[in-house]
């Protein structure tokens, strides 16, 4: 894990014990820092309480919530990214106190400088930003770069295994990650586009948008930044950081670029043509030779559930996008393939599927299920025929037997998934199962 000097002898509060609020407990502990941690979840509290804290004495305390009014004494408060800061208790507590809140990106980023020399990419924006974090990852490692991925993908920064010198960490960066971030100085930042999303946490648009600008302000003069410019908010920033003086590159990322992704198999559509460019630009900027970045893209594997080929039966595609969330997100799914049985629908972020639009004609036929079924149903039968088919189970069973060979039946619900699944991850393997019981 990730430790530090830093940390040895101060006190702090950790918020939230699941994966990220487990390693940073953990990584605290290891530098000598006394911690209180708590979460509501009892199974979260029993699962720290079991860990054999080699060393750590009394230093922990685990509880459902701080014993304490206040937060005086305390040199931090570390929350999980999920915590609504905005308008948590604890976060007010914590600033009538005057006591930082943070998180564990910005435990990571002063933990660096006692780590071997190496470097960081941070990767933000609506979309996108998993494929393209996971891609960079993927094409350094086909370098023959060490690399590490962290923050809002795969394990928790904090609980990995510290990189040998010249290594790089790649990041994906959520606005709540970043809101709880103020030194992480990135070599290459990179910010793929900007769609309204977690309005409930920002004050507009336009405080979302400020927040990812701010992984941008974090930097210092002389770094790099890549910039997709497809919306209005994300050229802002981007010119915004050229007259700023902040960065020595700024390499814009503009839409519609043609290129050849026919030996790119895991990333087909518009939208993975951008995500492949920033990939290439934030590749280019640590000195990755032309031939390594073709055969990383060529050999790119993809993320589950995201645009994931589940399976071929009798010549129709099954493919399992149920990391698309949102209408923005869904759109490229669409787009990328000519016939489409369009599975749609769960807890509907907004009552519009305009973001969709441009994919319409791409589509043979939608089945919509969960909370939104009937909202998305009634917003897409003037364009399209639509089946109500309530579960995920019965429209892939419909989809299937509609579906001729060449179409291509498509799971982007452009909804969260939390009416009927855990999350996007267990709605995912849902489909995959339901395929599978087609026979």
């Amino acid at each position: 894990m990730i430790t530090s000097p830093a940390w040895r002898g101060k006190r702090y509060a950790v918020l939230g014990l699941a994966r990220s609020g487990l390693a940073t407990v953990r990584a605290l502990l290891a530098s000598g820092a006394e911690v209180v941690a708590w979460d509501s979840n009892e199974t979260a509290r029993k699962v720290l309480a079991g860990d054999d804290h080699q060393g750590a004495g009394d230093h922990l305390v685990i509880t459902d919530f701080p014993a304490s009014d206040n937060f005086e004494g305390f040199d931090a408060v570390v929350v999980s990214p999920g915590v609504p800061i905005n308008r948590h208790v604890v976060a007010e507590k914590a600033r009538t106190a005057a006591v930082p809140i943070v998180g564990d990106i910005e435990l990571f980023a002063q933990a660096r400088a006692e780590l071997p020399p190496h470097r960081v990419v941070g990767i933000t924006g609506t979309n996108g930003k998993s494929t393209t974090t996971a891609l960079i990852h993927h094409i350094l490692e086909t370098a023959g770069i060490p690399a590490r991925l962290g923050g809002n993908i795969g394990l928790p920064i904090l609980g990995r295994d510290p990189l040998p010198e010249g290594g790089v960490y790649v990041l994906e960066l959520s606005s709540y990650q970043i809101d709880l971030t103020f030194s992480l100085d990135c070599d290459v930042a990179v910010l793929l586009n900007l769609t309204p999303d977690h309005l409930d946490r920002y004050d507009g648009f336009e405080g979302y948008a400020a927040s990812k600008a701010r992984l941008f302000a974090m930097q210092s003069s002389g770094h790099t930044a890549v910039i997709g410019i497809g919306d209005a908010a994300s050229a802002a920033i981007a010119r915004q950081v050229a007259v700023s003086g902040r960065s020595e590159d700024v390499t814009k990322i503009a839409p519609g670029v043609c290129m050849d992704q026919s030996r790119w198999p895991a990333l087909q559509g518009p939208h993975n043509a951008q995500n492949a460019l920033a990939a290439i630009a934030a590749c280019e900027a640590f000195g990755v030779d032309k031939a390594a970045i073709d055969k990383g893209l060529e050999t790119f594997p993809g993320l589950p559930h995201r645009m994931e080929r589940v399976a071929t039966r009798k010549g129709v595609l099954f493919v399992n996008d149920s990391k698309a969330t949102n209408a923005d997100s869904t759109t490229p799914a669409l787009s990328a393939y000519p016939r489409v049985h369009w599975i749609l629908g769960g807890r509907a972020k907004t009552d519009s599927l305009e973001a969709c639009r441009p994919g319409f004609g791409h589509v043979v036929k939608a089945y919509t299920i969960g909370e939104a079924g009937e909202l998305f149903a009634s917003l897409l039968e003037s364009e399209m025929p639509v089946e109500r088919s309530g579960t995920l189970e019965a429209a892939v069973k419909s989809a299937a037997a509609n579906a001729a060979p060449g179409d291509t039946v498509l799971l982007s619900p452009a909804c969260a998934s939390f009416d009927q699944f855990k999350d996007y991850e267990a709605r995912g393997q849902a489909f995959r199962d339901a395929v599978s019981a087609l026979g």
